[in-house]
């Protein structure tokens, strides 16, 4: 037998350890036998690996750590990290700190922030947990709408309800002459990520909507998957398609129809109804590049990178004039055609709008072609889609 030798003073430091150990973890035993509750428990003897060791939700922390909600190095976060801190109106979406000031969780008066907010947060646990949130009964809108939600739906209507309105674009361009450019009238932007303005559809009224038109209001969709949380897994924001295999063939949204009839004049009833509206939102923007040109008088280009976005093309090379080595924003704006270039950026903001609110787009999409059309001599009816 092989003889393993300790040296004695080794000997005498473990010894004692080891005594004070196993009295400890008796004492803590015989605490808890005796339904004491023990100062503190020693974890059972080894071996064992860290990720042995549970932690509790540590699979939703995890889920949280690997999505957007969390990326502090994605422009959602660090836009103003140069500025250092980050302006009152945007920290109630772009940082916890921020949307728990402006929700008064913090114990502030509920409003906007006094001042800017540190930069550095993130869409954090607390945003969407705070126990604070049962006592939020509804959030406004910018269409002036009071919308009624619970605790579970109050984060995701605050921050995904788009930052304009109809009835903004309305108020821009009352009284001006519809085919008129006027150098008073900028891009209205409503915003990015706007889910919830569309899934209220026309009762939520954040498209522009034509006087005389009736449009589709929330998208209730089954009752099964009525919010947010029923589709978006909360923490990784991944989509949950087998609940979609619930009632439809395939589980990608993009691929279900929803629909019988199409509407962008294609007559194919196989492909999703993601398509209709793509070829119509492209349709749409050519309206819009045409009337620029011919009716405004001056070319215009988009750029999704750069706000404001739409920008002068002055020689129609499809690249955006500069002066002082930066591109100029577009300022032959006309009511016809601020109203239509809104609800194209609108429609699009929204990745999923043929999820939360197809029909609404598609009404959208329709109305706003209408109203170009004229101006174009376009014959509306031959381009056989329907509304």
């Amino acid at each position: 037998m092989r003889r393993i030798l300790i040296p004695l003073v080794a000997l005498c430091t473990i010894l004692p350890a080891a005594s004070a150990y196993l009295s400890h973890t008796m004492s803590s035993n015989a605490q808890e036998a005796n339904g004491e509750t023990p100062i503190y428990v020693m974890p059972k003897s080894g071996p064992f690996a860290p990720e042995q060791v549970a932690i509790p939700q540590s699979e939703y922390i995890a889920a949280w750590a690997r999505s957007g909600h969390s990326d502090a190095s994605s422009v959602s976060f660090s836009y103003w990290n140069d500025a250092g801190s980050i302006p009152p109106v945007c920290s109630v979406c772009h940082s916890g700190v921020g949307f728990r000031s402006f929700h008064g969780l913090d114990g502030s008066t509920p409003g906007l922030p006094e001042h800017p907010v540190p930069v550095g947060g993130v869409v954090d646990c607390e945003t969407c947990h705070n126990p604070g949130l049962a006592s939020i009964s509804a959030i406004s809108l910018p269409s002036g709408l009071s919308h009624p939600v619970n605790a579970g739906e109050a984060s995701c209507m605050t921050c995904h309800q788009s930052r304009a309105a109809g009835a903004m674009v309305e108020r821009a361009v009352s009284g001006k002459a519809e085919d008129t450019p006027d150098p008073a009238l900028t891009f209205i932007n409503p915003h990015y990520a706007t889910a919830a303005a569309t899934l209220l559809g026309g009762y939520g009224g954040m498209g522009y909507q034509y006087a005389g038109k009736d449009y589709s209001g929330r998208f209730l969709h089954a009752r099964p998957v009525s919010t947010c949380a029923s589709c978006h897994d909360p923490h990784s924001l991944s989509v949950a398609e087998e609940t979609c295999l619930t009632c439809h063939a395939d589980g990608k949204a993009e691929n279900i129809r929803i629909s019988r009839n199409s509407f962008d004049g294609s007559g194919d009833l196989k492909k999703g109804i993601r398509a209709d509206i793509a070829a119509n939102a492209a349709r749409l923007m050519g309206m819009l590049e045409d009337y620029a040109t011919r009716v405004a008088g001056v070319p215009i280009h988009y750029d999704g990178h750069q706000h404001p976005y739409f920008f002068t093309d002055a020689n129609g090379d499809g690249v955006a004039d500069l002066a002082d080595g930066k591109p100029v924003p577009y300022n032959a704006w006309t009511p016809r055609l601020l109203r239509a270039a809104y609800n194209w950026k609108f429609i699009g903001s929204d990745a999923g709008i043929h999820v939360h609110n197809p029909h609404y787009a598609l009404e959208l999409l329709y109305d706003s072609m209408e109203d170009l059309a004229d101006p174009l001599d376009i014959d509306f009816a031959g381009l056989n889609l329907m509304r």
